[in-house]
């Protein structure tokens, strides 16, 4: 069955516009909105009640879509309560970001109550909650990555610095797989304040660096409530962020190795500090 309603054929359509604006940080942030492509992140989205303003959906792709998402997902596009605008595939194309597009592009509100941006504020972290930290991870496919390790690891707050990577650009929302959606994320101005905060409600913080006090990792048994600072990919973490920690522990390797991927040495960390506490929650 072929889509009969009314396409959108004009670049200058006022959806279309915002949707390929939002591709751009500053406007994301003056209207507080972020887009995102594909089937997979509008459900997750949806299952997490983040709110949608709209829709774009491609014309051709239009049954496709709806059909996606109902057998692989059990979502009823029509239930979500969103206006939904169809395109022609040509404007789609343009505005899309991804290779191989699924035919759908979601705007949605920024989640203010799961992602905070706290500035001279306190940071306030629950009894129980497991905490991660990043400070000067730039490149948004780590940043993506990470969080989708977080929430494989349980982790419940992530405390980034503000010169972290964008969490709604598309390259951070297509790595994370829609783990952003379960997240709660805040963004600092200082994440060695962040830590000094931490350690006041009885946290343990360690940095991932190699320093003189570095501990092996593997070698320190570390409980649910211990934290992890995880640093830049090229520079590591600041002097100041590092002495601001209870220790620092680095990852073990072959001789000759110089580092590892951010995401990729993030994830070991996680296993160490989180996934080996799996069954003890």
């Amino acid at each position: 069955m072929s889509y009969m309603g009314e396409v959108i054929t004009s670049n200058q359509n006022k959806y279309v516009a915002l949707a390929r604006a939002l591709g751009e940080r500053k406007q994301r942030q003056k209207n507080a909105l972020f887009r995102f492509d594909g089937v997979k992140l509008l459900c997750e989205a949806a299952k997490r009640e983040v709110v949608l303003e709209f829709l774009l959906i491609s014309e051709g792709a239009y049954d496709s879509v709806y059909e996606k998402a109902q057998r692989l997902y059990g979502l009823d596009i029509d239930a979500l309560g969103c206006r939904i605008v169809a395109v022609t595939d040509l404007i789609f194309d343009k505005i899309s970001e991804e290779n191989s597009p699924e035919g759908v592009i979601a705007v949605a509100k920024y989640d203010e109550k799961r992602h905070r941006e706290l500035h001279s504020s306190e940071i306030t972290v629950e009894n129980d909650e497991r905490v991660l930290l990043l400070d000067e991870v730039r490149d948004p496919q780590n940043v993506g990555a990470i969080l989708r390790t977080a929430a494989a690891f349980s982790v419940d707050r992530v405390i980034m610095g503000r010169d972290c990577a964008d969490i709604y650009s598309a390259k951070t929302l297509r790595a994370s797989m829609g783990a952003i959606f379960a997240l709660s994320v805040d963004r600092v101005d200082s994440v060695s304040s962040a830590v000094k905060q931490l350690r006041e409600k009885g946290r343990r913080v360690y940095a991932a660096a190699l320093d003189e006090r570095a501990e092996r990792l593997g070698r320190t048994r570390f409980s649910s409530l211990d934290c992890v600072v995880i640093g830049n990919e090229g520079h590591g973490l600041s002097r100041e962020t590092i002495d601001a920690c209870d220790a620092s522990v680095y990852i073990p390797m072959s001789d000759g190795v110089e580092s590892l991927n951010a995401a990729v040495a993030a994830s070991v960390l996680m296993w160490e500090f989180f996934g080996s506490l799996q069954n003890d929650s």
